[in-house]
């Protein structure tokens, strides 16, 4: 059955999410996601969007951003397969990261695109990641109320007033207001205890997890895989809690 064309945004303003693949983590460490948001101004130049607002969690990320001279498609293409390139390489893994099929939606009105950049900062404080949108340093909020370059911050702020210190005080009371507001997301997996991972491989493998480090090659990596299936789990927690190296976890 052939793909539903993705409908196409009048403004030329989507938010999109990249996801990866199988939910797992698309990052293993700060360098990582300092990587991808140098990936995004690298294109940004390369493809002409303009981007408005971004935030890296763990397993996805959030952009803001309108196409010009490239539709948004290719320049969704051209972030991740740069970065999944340079990934796979410095983790000696092959393969996809990302979901091939990222997810968007249009971005149509003045009022709704105000709702997705408030979403979109508010993000890791829905996900309990952090109680106040200043101290998660993987959005673009920063680059609104500091010095940051990369985001096209002028017209954002032109939507609060035409002077600069009373759009910045208006786009900052706004950013922090409680809402309701639901906009395009992926579907929150509750993380899974090391307790309930640790019962998990002795109950399913027979074998207490610890102990998978000295298991046969091809036993251990048929044990890895059927794990980093499982919902709530990632490489780094199956890496720690059964010794075996992240690389290895993500070869498998």
């Amino acid at each position: 059955m052939p793909r539903k064309a993705r409908i196409q945004s009048p403004t030329g303003i989507y938010h999109v999410i990249m996801r990866g693949i199988n939910r797992q983590s698309i990052f293993e460490e700060e360098n990582d996601r300092y990587k991808l948001i140098e990936k995004l101004a690298e294109f940004k130049e390369k493809s002409s969007y303009k981007l408005f607002a971004y935030c890296l969690m763990d397993n996805h990320i959030h952009i803001l951003l309108q196409e010009h001279s490239e539709p948004v498609g290719v320049a969704i293409k051209r972030i991740s397969s740069s970065y999944v390139l340079w990934f796979n390489k410095k983790y000696e893994r092959c393969g996809h990261l990302f979901q091939e099929r990222f997810k968007s939606e249009v971005v149509g009105t003045d009022a709704y695109f105000l709702t997705v950049l408030r979403y979109i900062h508010q993000n890791p404080i829905k996900a309990r990641m952090t109680g106040d949108i200043a101290d998660y340093k993987w959005s673009s909020y920063g680059e609104y109320i500091g010095q940051g370059k990369m985001v096209d911050k002028e017209y954002v702020l032109g939507m609060f007033s035409d002077i600069p210190s009373a759009a910045l005080k208006q786009f900052d009371n706004f950013s922090r207001e409680k809402t309701t507001e639901v906009c395009l997301d992926v579907e929150e997996t509750k993380l899974m205890s090391d307790q309930k991972l640790r019962e998990i491989i002795k109950e399913q493998f027979g074998i207490d997890s610890i102990r998978l480090v000295i298991e046969e090659k091809a036993r251990q990596e048929e044990i890895l895989k059927e794990l980093k299936q499982l919902k709530g789990t990632s490489i780094r927690q199956i890496a720690r809690i059964t010794g075996v190296s992240q690389t290895r976890v993500w070869k498998a």
